[in-house]
């Protein structure tokens, strides 16, 4: 069966993944009886993860005609005789309007329905909440002929937590006999000592008796040791001998010292104590941040390319972070609502600096995730909301990759209104991961 990208806007994608059948039609019956009929319906609306009754529902609406989805037989029957293309346009729309995310347009969503009888499409990859347009004459449908509630994350979750209490007990069965190899090594060698120790004791027993005389040259030894008498001299003389001598091995020192000095080279003998980042990298004060932000939006007021940036930048002495957080204050600085758009429109500068953090031995897709992070914290609400939208923006860029992403929100501190945003793509990205996997 022939498949096709899910939306239009989508449609020469390659890479895609969600994809849907192409539909099929069949005119039946002549006359006053003649009917359409969508043959692959129920593999479409499956494919689009909306009950078959919807899309029939809207194409009567939609073309005023009659229409009726059989759930015994799965027959999705329109009155009238209408073109597969017509058809097909009709379910584009359908798919804006009742399938795509609002804000990212990922099909992957769920129909909510609220207190107040409004419809809103929850997105599993970024968590936005779309409103659906109640004047639609399928809304009142919906509302009559709710969907089923998804029971399948309860239990990818189920499974989920039965594989981690698996591989828990599989660590500790290895734990266990790793305790147990060692207990039988320790055994094994004190097993060894002990009979080497006990041939010891018999070569001791079997050599030769010591003489009478030998004992009696040892007893006359140990009465000659008992007669010296050892003594300290207290004399002035002595003492002052003593002193010059300690004097004499303290200046040694002292002079080998002066010689280590001189052979060292002046920059490291010179060389003042840097302000330490929490991370590791040297920290530059808030003015100095204030300066660098400046000089990047003189750069881009002067219609500076990203090259250009890039070449400007490199000669400062900030670190890769300070200059990444810098970038995104001069590139955003004051942005709200719209976050995420300024962010893929002006990528090429975000691309130039990644790749001068790169040059420089610096992890850059780590560096532009921590730059994000920075200026969320810092931003409007507004801005801060759109996190999720810039990252996953960002990943269908192939900007940033899946292992990056998943390591950086592991990293951060889970209670940040930040990563909070974030967490429903990430868990989207991780249920995508293993229904690849499962596929």
């Amino acid at each position: 069966m022939a498949l096709q990208n899910i939306g239009a806007s989508n449609r020469d994608d390659a890479f895609y993944r969600y994809k849907m059948p192409r539909m099929m039609t069949k005119i039946e019956g002549r006359g006053n009886g003649i009917k359409t009929n969508v043959v692959n319906m129920v593999e479409i609306a499956k494919a689009l993860g909306r009950p078959a009754a919807y899309t029939t529902k809207y194409f009567g609406c939609e073309l005023g005609a009659q229409s009726k989805f059989d759930e015994k037989n799965g027959t999705s029957l329109v009155n009238g005789a209408h073109d597969t293309s017509k058809l097909a346009g009709l379910l584009e729309n359908f798919i804006k309007k009742y399938v795509q995310c609002y804000g990212c347009g990922n099909p992957e969503t769920e129909i909510l329905i609220t207190k107040t009888q409004m419809l809103q499409l929850k997105c599993a990859a970024c968590g936005f909440l779309s409103d659906v347009d109640m004047r639609d004459k399928l809304t009142s449908f919906i509302l009559k002929n709710p969907p089923e509630q998804k029971k399948s994350s309860k239990d990818k979750k189920s499974m989920r937590r039965a594989e981690k209490e698996r591989l828990r007990e599989g660590e500790a069965a290895d734990e266990e006999m790793r305790k147990l190899k060692k207990e039988a090594a320790s055994k094994k060698k004190a097993a060894t000592t002990g009979t080497s120790k006990d041939k010891v004791l018999k070569k001791k027993d079997h050599s030769p008796p010591r003489s009478l005389s030998d004992e009696n040259d040892q007893a006359d030894s140990e009465e000659d040791d008992d007669d010296v008498q050892w003594q300290t001299d207290t004399s002035r003389e002595a003492a002052e001998k003593r002193m010059k001598e300690q004097l004499s091995a303290v200046t040694a020192e002292m002079v080998m010292l002066s010689t280590v000095e001189e052979k060292m080279p002046v920059a490291e003998v010179k060389k003042a104590p840097e302000q330490v980042h929490e991370n590791g990298n040297s920290k530059i004060p808030e003015n100095a941040h204030e300066k660098l932000v400046n000089e990047i939006k003189e750069l881009l007021s002067s219609g500076s390319s990203p090259t250009q940036l890039k070449t400007a930048l490199a000669s400062n002495s900030a670190n890769p972070q300070e200059k990444m957080d810098a970038l995104f204050s001069a590139l955003f600085g004051g942005t709200g609502k719209g976050f995420a758009k300024e962010v893929i429109k002006k990528k090429k500068y975000l691309l130039a600096l990644m790749m001068m953090q790169e040059e420089a031995g610096a992890p850059a897709q780590m560096g532009l995730l921590n730059g994000i992070e920075s200026f969320c914290m810092k931003a409007s609400a507004e801005a801060a909301k759109e996190v999720a939208l810039v990252i996953k923006g960002l990943y269908d860029e192939d900007i940033l990759d899946e292992d990056v992403i998943v390591e950086w929100y592991n990293k951060g501190v889970k209670s940040s209104p930040v990563l909070k945003n974030v967490t429903p793509f990430i868990e989207w990205l991780q249920n995508a991961e293993s229904e690849s996997e499962e596929e």
